[in-house]
């Protein structure tokens, strides 16, 4: 802080001492000022006695101001507009006034960003709501013509029409998903039977089986939340399998006795190099890309999704061995110890 302030003030400095230089030599040259050199080197010690007690002084008053704006930096949670140091000088009082200035202007458009995509929000869960009336209309038909080889086609496509939907209206509610929370105990065949029979006409065209451990494991978390993340897994589970393939679900628990969710399925597996990489948004490997089917979106919405509600995901997979997807629940859920 010292040194950046002898910096900024280098000028002033170059000034006293070539005005000391410039007395220097013009009492040195004057004939008729008669001073000895002990003298003149005792005013000259004094003269810069009195500058470096001063340079400290000023040091001290003017960089409170500076010093004040640094604490606030370095303390995020620090309300910085009410922290703000009271002003010594006018330079200080228009930095204050900037300050405040461009919080109003942030404030202001942020809050047009926030209408705007509130706005957008609620347009597109009402279009979501909108269009799942005549998708269950296409389903009651769908299920009352069922022994028709055609229809058992259209409803595999209407299944995937349904997700895409049932995703987006997820999107859509995530950025409330704190005031869409609720915490319940719940036996982990509940979260897990109702995503498999939705997933049913799918298996039925691929020819996948789907293998449930028949365990009992209870856990607390929010269902409806949690149902969306084992949705995406077991979806990327589906549509990676081979026809004919199985998909293995197993329950159980961390040493540290947490509940612990497996899907594994007997895909092509995901490459070494792209595993930590595959909840980003957008990415979809080498796997994805043969498949020409990923979007991308799926496990990184599911990642989301899960750190908000205390579940840590985590993948094992290798090449033409398939992919173990892991569910890890927090025995007491952060986000919720979080609200409270």
């Amino acid at each position: 802080m010292f040194i950046a302030y002898v910096k900024d003030m280098k000028s002033w400095i170059l000034l006293f001492a070539a005005s000391l230089a410039v007395t220097d030599g013009l009492i040195w040259i004057d004939k008729g000022l008669t001073l000895r050199l002990s003298s003149l080197i005792y005013l000259n010690i004094l003269l810069i006695a009195i500058f470096i007690s001063f340079l400290i002084w000023r040091i001290k008053k003017e960089m409170h101001f500076t010093k004040e704006l640094l604490r606030i930096s370095e303390d995020p949670s620090r309300d910085w507009q009410e922290g703000l140091p009271e002003p010594l000088f006018l330079r200080d009082q228009t930095i204050n006034d900037l300050l405040k200035q461009v919080a109003a202007d942030y404030m202001g458009k942020l809050s047009e960003m926030k209408s705007a995509n509130l706005m957008e929000s609620d347009y597109t869960a009402a279009w979501v709501h909108e269009v799942k009336a005549p998708l269950t209309s296409m389903k009651m038909m769908i299920d009352a013509n069922r022994q028709d080889l055609t229809i058992r086609k259209i409803e595999s496509d209407w299944l995937r029409v349904h997700l895409l939907i049932d995703r987006q209206l997820y999107i859509s509610r995530m950025p409330s998903l704190g005031t869409d929370y609720v915490l319940e105990k719940i036996e982990m065949h509940q979260l897990i039977t109702p995503e498999i029979s939705e997933l049913r006409s799918w298996c039925i065209e691929k020819n996948i089986a789907v293998e449930i451990e028949d365990k009992e494991l209870e856990l607390i978390t929010d269902s409806k939340w949690c149902r969306f993340i084992i949705r995406q897994l077991l979806t990327n589970a589906v549509k990676y399998s081979p026809d004919g393939g199985v998909v293995y679900i197993k329950f159980d628990r961390s040493e540290s006795g947490n509940p612990v969710l497996l899907i594994k399925d007997e895909g092509s597996g995901i490459p070494t190099h792209d595993l930590p990489r595959i909840f980003d948004k957008g990415f979809t490997g080498g796997t994805g890309r043969l498949h020409n089917a990923a979007t991308g979106i799926g496990l990184y919405l599911a990642h989301q999704v899960a750190s908000k509600i205390g579940i840590s995901l985590s993948t094992h997979s290798k090449l033409n061995e398939g992919t173990t997807m892991k569910m890890t629940f927090s025995t007491e859920n952060e986000f919720d110890a979080t609200r409270t």
